[in-house]
């Protein structure tokens, strides 16, 4: 009996979604994938578990983070719930794309302390088919848009928002509240200096601070 063409490309194809799903983690399509949100949300947490989806697939991966986050390893890529994945350190988003050759995965993380090229970076990868997952703060402690992260936004194929719970009330929070007197945009810290607020607590708290000033 004669098989048709038809029923050929239905077994290729059954036989590709079987091979996808032992490894558990398919080679994908180039792609830019944004995991935001504010401090204490998991954003690292996430992004350490699709590297390590990726890794046990038996793609080849690459971490990257900036050189200026040494809050808990010079070179590991570390979760608040102390998670770690080994990356290399960079001052450049133009690093990654001279560190990157062969590689199917790149994930980067505290995508806010970068330049604004790595907008342009993350879409050469993506358009050279190469995954990019890329973690980092949507907004400052003022709950303003952060470096290159609205951008990266914009441009993904997709965006997962994370949320902490605010310290205060228990709701989804909205910001990373900055707890010390420290006026500069980048301060690395935790929960010495910041604290996970939603939208009404984090205006309460900005109306004390106006009303200690002012006293």
């Amino acid at each position: 009996m004669a098989i048709s063409l038809q029923f050929l490309k239905r077994i290729c194809n059954f036989a590709g979604t079987m091979n996808n799903t032992i490894s558990g983690e398919p080679h994908r399509p180039g792609r830019i994938e944004v995991v935001c949100g504010s401090m204490f949300s998991g954003k690292t947490e996430e992004l350490i578990r699709r590297l390590r989806r990726a890794k046990f697939a038996k793609q080849r991966v690459e971490i990257f983070k900036p050189a200026i986050d040494v809050r808990y390893s010079n070179e590991d890529v570390v979760s608040h719930d102390q998670n770690h994945i080994l990356s290399t350190p960079i001052d450049s988003s133009a690093s990654i794309l001279l560190l990157s050759s062969d590689i199917d995965v790149i994930g980067i993380d505290e995508a806010q302390f970068f330049d604004n090229g790595l907008v342009d970076v993350c879409n050469e990868l993506a358009n050279r088919g190469v995954r990019v997952i890329i973690a980092g703060l949507d907004m400052d402690f003022r709950g303003i848009p952060f470096g290159p992260m609205p951008a990266l936004c914009a441009i993904a194929d997709d965006v997962t928002k994370v949320h902490a719970i605010c310290v205060k009330c228990g709701n989804l929070a909205y910001v990373s509240h900055r707890t010390v007197a420290d006026d500069r945009r980048v301060l690395l810290g935790e929960t010495q200096q910041y604290e996970p607020l939603c939208r009404e607590c984090y205006k309460k708290a900005l109306e004390e601070e106006k009303e200690r000033k002012n006293a």
